[in-house]
């Protein structure tokens, strides 16, 4: 395997929304992606970027991406979202996310941060059998819970 695994540039950003669409096709969610290039340029780069994001290469060309950003555990402290790790379908089962992954936690470990999270789809197996192997726990007894745009300002609207 020939690969690379580095921080994403600017220039990188439109291979990284490629992505972002194959895991929403993946995710069973085709519609759901509404960022764009411009986007992920403006915050995830320059000198304040509210993300980090690391790509794995195959000679050359970008093949996978994990998407990482802080948080605060008002428990642990500082910690570190894993907010996406893709690899394209063509590439899968090759060692690109397990070499992106081991970046994410290098990067972490780097950074200080006393925990890494994410969070993983019930019906993705291999995935899941992937992060219990590493040593990574799974909250069964937790939710996750979401406010889209849409809904926040209809509960604004309802409280106003």
């Amino acid at each position: 395997m020939n690969h690379t695994i580095r921080k994403a540039q600017a220039e990188d950003m439109s291979a990284v929304l490629d992505l972002i669409t194959e895991l929403a096709v993946f995710e069973k969610e085709p519609n759901a992606v509404q960022i764009s290039v411009d986007t992920l340029i403006t915050h995830g780069t320059g000198p304040n970027p509210l993300f980090t994001c690391f790509v794995a290469e195959d000679n050359g060309k970008i093949v996978g991406m994990a998407l990482v950003y802080y948080r605060f555990s008002t428990w642990e402290g500082k910690s570190l979202h894993l907010e996406d790790l893709i690899i394209s379908e063509n590439y899968r089962g090759k060692g690109y996310g397990k070499a992106l992954y081991n970046e994410v936690m290098r990067y972490a470990v780097s950074k200080g941060v006393n925990r890494v999270e994410w969070v993983v789809l019930d019906w993705n197996t291999p995935a899941i059998n992937f992060y219990e192997n590493s040593g990574a726990l799974l909250l069964k007894d937790w939710h996750l819970v979401q406010m889209n745009k849409e809904r926040l300002q209809k509960y604004i609207d309802s409280i106003s």
